[in-house]
């Protein structure tokens, strides 16, 4: 079963985290919105990971390239990495440590984009700062990804950033972004300027509906609403309700929802997190189907204006009424 969601930590819970690890490499830094595949199994659990594609890449190549997500790197690049990483292990940036991260099916979890989005805020985690530039790539229309990924599948660079700011611990720089539909991937490359050293990065992404691999189940169908129920200075309340119109169970189910200007505090009925100005909501452990017309609700608290109040709901990457 495919997912799409949206992962979000703060600068401060990630650095934590990669201070209490173990083995911890010396490296500099990875894309967080859209996450990337290591960065989504991370944020999972890399002892106990619950998607499907995380298991299977948990299994093949243990749990420390989680615990190192943000190494995925070739010391010596200084700009040959087409030379260098083979076709089929562009994720992996051709190293063995990383290979399970570049098998080729459809259901690696997703950053949910809604259709006709114009721009996006990239987000690239300054675990070490360095100088140098960023390129980000996307797979051309048409990209099947349940095939391996090749440097002939990439587009671009639709974006080009030499050092940008450091904002609460990550690169950020906004950009725009190329027309797609479905399933597809951004490919991230940092060269540093003080050292030959390169990073890259696989993040999976999902433009309205999933075009995922033969033998998916149909997209979900929604209707969803949002309520602000409560509001104070600086702060608000509010509920977003989900409805399955569809004919077929969603199992699991992941609702998304577009939350500008705002900073979610804490949410409930269902594991709550934040990516820039998209929010994700997955199932909890004891409701992850929503049958045919079943409800579910979902509680959060978040800071900021809640106006506009937030929008464009989505179960799975598909839009709901």
């Amino acid at each position: 079963m495919r997912r799409t969601i949206a992962l979000f930590t703060t600068s401060l819970a990630v650095t934590a985290a990669l201070v209490a690890v173990p083995q911890a490499a010396s490296a500099h830094g990875g894309m967080t919105s859209p996450a990337t595949r290591t960065y989504t199994c991370y944020l999972e659990g890399p002892e106990d990971p619950d998607s499907p594609a995380c298991v299977a890449a948990v299994a093949q190549g243990g749990t420390q390239p989680l615990y190192d997500w943000f190494e995925v790197n070739i010391r010596n690049n200084n700009g040959q990495h087409r030379t260098l990483i083979p076709d089929g292990q562009l994720c992996g940036a051709g190293r063995e440590k990383y290979a399970a991260y570049n098998a080729a099916r459809a259901d690696w979890q997703a950053t949910a984009i809604p259709v006709g989005t114009s721009s996006y805020t990239f987000k690239y985690g300054a675990w070490v700062p360095h100088p140098g530039w960023f390129e980000l790539y996307i797979t051309r229309a048409g990209y099947d990804p349940a095939q391996p990924l090749k440097w002939s599948d990439l587009e671009g660079p639709f974006s080009t950033s030499y050092n940008p700011p450091i904002v609460d611990g990550a690169y950020q720089w906004t950009s725009a972004l190329p027309a797609r539909t479905g399933r597809h991937v951004i490919y991230s490359i940092w060269q540093r300027t003080d050292s030959p050293e390169a990073f890259f990065n696989c993040s999976d992404v999902v433009f309205g509906e999933d075009n995922g691999g033969p033998g998916e189940p149909p997209p979900p169908s929604c209707s969803a609403s949002v309520a602000v129920t409560n509001a104070w200075t600086g702060g608000f309340q509010a509920e977003v309700s989900v409805t399955n119109t569809g004919t077929t169970t969603v199992n699991p189910w992941t609702l998304t929802w577009y939350m500008p200007g705002a900073t979610l505090n804490s949410g409930w009925n269902a594991t709550v997190t934040q990516s820039g100005d998209i929010v994700s909501a997955r199932a909890p452990s004891w409701n992850l189907a929503l049958s045919p017309g079943e409800t579910w609700k979902v509680g959060f608290t978040a800071n900021g204006s809640a106006s506009p109040p937030p929008s464009a709901t989505a179960v799975n990457g598909t839009a709901c009424a």
